[in-house]
């Protein structure tokens, strides 16, 4: 096991007019899961890769413990890294599968066996040792590539989105089972995925990135809680933050009418101002901001209405008993704690 370290690590593809991943630097402790977050395109899976060996390094320097790998071929870098498609072998059997890097390194069979025997049960493998990957679901397909990682005993885990070809059922089962793997192993992982709800769910922390720039990492409740600009706030959280820029006069803002938020320490003359939908509570007619619901969206045990005020779209949890129609104006008032600050200019959080 080793902790990791970005120093500055950067990629720049050749004819882009800007870097894939910008000066990253991020810290990656010892046996800690870390998940790399962000929309398409925001440098996660080139960030994972470029600490695998399988990109180059343009600029600063990674190193896993002590070791400098920014110039060591893959092989030599102590990974082992869990693909999106799996990736097994289709003319060889689970077992064949799992042991095949450790055959590469001529382990004895004994070993190999040994190993192999120990993944499989700790992934519920063992009865299916013998078949080949096309007798296989796709959840333990997934399975069997995360025991061809466990077996080689790595100082570090990579996986890039493993989750995404499963369908959402699946995927709710196989996240805890990675998630609860990875504490029983405590190897350390850096977690690759577009899905916040994932990263929200398995990660120690969670490092949010975009357009190749570490935008915040921060454990999950706080990046919940105190999200450092408005990109996070916005892309953390399902629904996302409802988010609107209104002037600021003699030091608040009127969500509504007449409904102000006071002490507003803005810079300029408005503010971004941010509240999650949960926070959001229904208020008597005639106070607070009038809503037309344009749609509920019933979860069973949740349920959020999306309608538009003052030309926005509002998003707000709601009684799932008793939702609104469409076409109802509801008025809704944010609860004062819970309001978030960001400047209009630089999104920063004030």
């Amino acid at each position: 096991m080793a902790a990791v370290t970005f120093a500055g690590a950067t990629r720049v593809y050749p004819g882009a007019d800007r870097p894939a991943v910008d000066a990253l630097d991020l810290e990656v402790g010892d046996g800690e899961f870390l998940v790399l977050v962000g929309p398409s395109g925001c440098g996660k899976s080139t960030s994972l890769r470029m600490l695998a060996g399988l990109e180059d390094v343009d600029g600063g320097r990674i190193r896993i413990g002590d070791r400098d790998v920014t110039d060591v071929r893959p092989k030599d870098r102590d990974i082992a890294m869990v693909f999106q498609n799996y990736a097994l072998y289709p003319h060889m059997t689970v077992a064949e599968n799992m042991g095949f890097a450790l055959t590469i390194a001529k382990r004895s069979k004994a070993e190999i066996a040994t190993r192999i025997a120990e993944a499989a049960r700790i992934l519920d493998l063992t009865e299916y040792l013998d078949r080949k990957p096309r007798a296989l679901s796709g959840g333990q397909r997934q399975r069997v590539a995360m025991g061809r990682a466990i077996v080689r005993e790595p100082s570090v885990f990579c996986m890039d989105e493993p989750l995404s070809n499963l369908d959402a059922k699946l995927r709710v089962s196989t996240r805890t089972q990675i998630a609860s793997l990875q504490r029983r192993l405590a190897v350390t992982t850096v977690y690759v995925t577009h899905d916040q709800v994932e990263a929200m769910t398995m990660g120690d922390r969670v490092a949010v990135l975009d357009k190749g720039v570490l935008q915040q990492v921060a454990a999950p409740r706080e990046l919940y809680d105190r999200p450092a600009n408005a990109f996070v706030a916005g892309f953390i959280g399902s629904p996302a933050m409802n988010l609107a820029e209104l002037p600021v006069v003699d030091g608040s803002v009127a969500f509504g009418a007449p409904r102000t938020i006071p002490g507003i320490p803005a810079p300029g003359p408005s503010v971004l101002v941010g509240v999650r939908p949960e926070d959001l509570r229904a208020v008597p007619a005639g106070t607070g901001l009038a809503v037309r619901v344009e749609v509920v969206e019933e979860l069973g045990s949740d349920a959020y209405l999306y309608g538009t005020a003052e030309g926005r779209t509002i998003v707000a949890r709601t009684d799932p008993r008793d939702p609104p129609a469409r076409g109802d104006v509801v008025h809704l008032a944010p609860d004062l704690d819970r309001v978030h600050l960001f400047d209009p200019e630089t999104g920063a959080r004030l």
